[in-house]
Order: C-alpha cells, then structure tokens, then sequence
C-alpha cells in the first residue's frame, strides 16, 4: 500500500469515526485533521483546502493517493486502497 492517505474530519462525526476504525481495521496508516478542533486561521486555510476537493465541504473528506473520496464509502475506501 503506497497510497497515502489523508483524511479531514470533524471530531463529533459518526461517519468520521467509522471512517477512522474502518482504515484501523484494514491495518493501514492514514493522517487526519479534525477540523473542527482548529481554530483562526489555521481553520480558514484547511476548510479551503477542503472545498477544492469537496466543493460541498461534508466530512469525512477522503484523499488517496489522487482519489477523493467523500463520506463513509467503504467499498470505495476499499477499491482505492486496492484491498
């Protein structure tokens, strides 16, 4: 798995957090931001960069490898991971 996986959160989300155990259960390693954990500008600049991928800005934002993936979409997830 060479894909790096990125992912933009929000702390309170059961999406998120299904999202969060799905890819601990796959065993692979991911980076995440909760979003709604930031504040000032640092939040600013991250919910920009989310709605470039994400135009809707809905959490989870997903990013693999060049894939968006947006919302709990395990067989998607799935796919892009190449399980």
């Amino acid at each position: 798995m060479k894909e790096s996986i990125k992912m933009y959160t929000l702390s309170t989300c059961s999406h998120c957090k299904a999202t969060k155990k799905f890819l601990d259960e796959c065993a692979v390693k991911y980076e995440f931001t909760d979003v709604d954990m930031l504040e000032g500008e640092e939040r600013t600049a991250i919910l920009e960069d989310v709605r470039k991928l994400n135009p809707r800005c809905s959490f989870p934002t997903i990013i693999i490898g060049d894939k968006v993936i947006v919302g709990f979409k395990e067989k998607e997830i799935k796919e892009a991971l190449g399980l």
